[in-house]
């Protein structure tokens, strides 16, 4: 893998690709460039004169890079930025986190170029207009979506305070109006019933009722799903043998002909090949380059290479909340692509 800051990165050619004419972009208002970490100033600019945004992803580039976007040149052109934590295997483990790397980034590498306001603006009113969806939400005005988040607290800066934040500071969340998560005394008023969780210790109530909820999903409680989940990775091995094992065609003919709801499964691209592009390539620049079309080489590679099942190991799952997490901090310390006084001021941040 190359280093997407790189001026010649795949991530960047990727970028360079969608000059489809000379002069002429496949870009405009309502493209958004995920992490972005490949561009260079000269490309921000080219995002500003077609209106169209980034999505910002500081801890999950800097753990697996040591890098991340040239947010400063964004901002100079003029790019609408919008922060988002990508997931938990390799990013903050919500939110909330990474407001903190983006504010201590800002700190520690850009001279305090974005205040506390300007990175929650990030996943809140920037967001929203990247998105399009900035007439109902993402600002607290007459008429728009009451999607709230109340922390403890009435002293100082509010968006100081939201960075400063832990996550058992978080009194309640509202969405679109019904309060689904808070401390007891509030979802008693505004939300009965749900269910009830610790959070570092401390009890909480979550309500994720909603008339149009998928029934299959509505009646998967947290603790079932975290159950379930925790079993299934401990034995990811079995599973994936399982898995393995072919169904007959006449039994796969049968359960496409039998009466009844759909079921659906998730198919991942990149752990099995099923011969499908899903998305154009670049032309391919050798045997290196992965970036070109899938080969005959590479099918055979997929082919020989070993069973999941042979290769999977437990995996133990990690806690919904760092303040449940032990190891996340110092796992987080210990990584050596992290600045210094970002992995060593994240800790006082909690």
């Amino acid at each position: 893998m190359t280093d997407p800051a790189h001026p010649d990165s795949i991530a960047r050619r990727h970028f360079l690709a969608l000059e489809v004419a000379p002069g002429k972009w496949a870009l405009d208002d309502v493209f958004a460039g995920i992490h972005a970490a490949g561009l260079l100033p000269e490309d921000f600019e080219v995002l500003a004169q077609h209106h169209s945004s980034m999505i910002w992803s500081p801890l999950s580039n800097l753990l697996l890079y040591g890098g991340t976007a040239r947010v400063e040149a964004a901002r100079a052109a003029g790019v609408g930025i919008g922060l988002g934590s990508d997931w938990s295997p390799t990013g903050s483990k919500n939110l909330l986190g990474e407001l903190k790397v983006a504010w201590l980034y800002s700190q520690h590498a850009l001279s305090g170029l974005f205040k506390a306001r300007d990175i929650v603006a990030m996943a809140t009113r920037d967001a929203a207009k990247i998105v399009k969806w900035h007439q109902v939400l993402g600002s607290i005005a007459s008429g728009m979506r009451a999607d709230l988040l109340v922390i403890d607290g009435a002293a100082g800066d509010a968006y100081d305070a939201v960075i400063h934040a832990s996550e058992t500071d978080i009194r309640l969340v509202m969405i679109n109006g019904v309060a689904r998560y808070g401390v007891s005394e509030l979802m008693a008023l505004l939300s009965p019933g749900g269910e009830t969780i610790r959070v570092g210790g401390e009890s909480r109530k979550l309500f994720l009722k909603q008339k149009t909820a998928d029934p299959d999903v509505a009646a998967v409680s947290l603790s079932t799903a975290t159950t379930t989940m925790r079993d299934a990775l401990r034995n990811i091995a079995k599973l994936a043998k399982k898995a393995e094992a072919p169904k007959p065609a006449a039994a796969k003919r049968r359960a496409l002909d039998t009466p009844g709801p759909p079921i659906w499964s998730l198919v991942l691209d990149e752990i099995q090949d099923t011969g499908e592009e899903l998305r154009p390539r670049l032309p391919l620049n050798g045997p290196r380059d992965f970036t070109g079309p899938a080969v005959s080489a590479r099918r055979l590679a997929l082919a020989a290479a070993p069973k999941l099942s042979t290769i999977l190991k437990p995996i133990e799952l990690d806690p919904l909340t760092v303040a449940d997490d032990d190891k996340f901090l110092d796992q987080i310390e210990q990584q050596p692509n992290v600045p210094a006084p970002i992995k060593n001021g994240l800790r006082a941040l909690y």
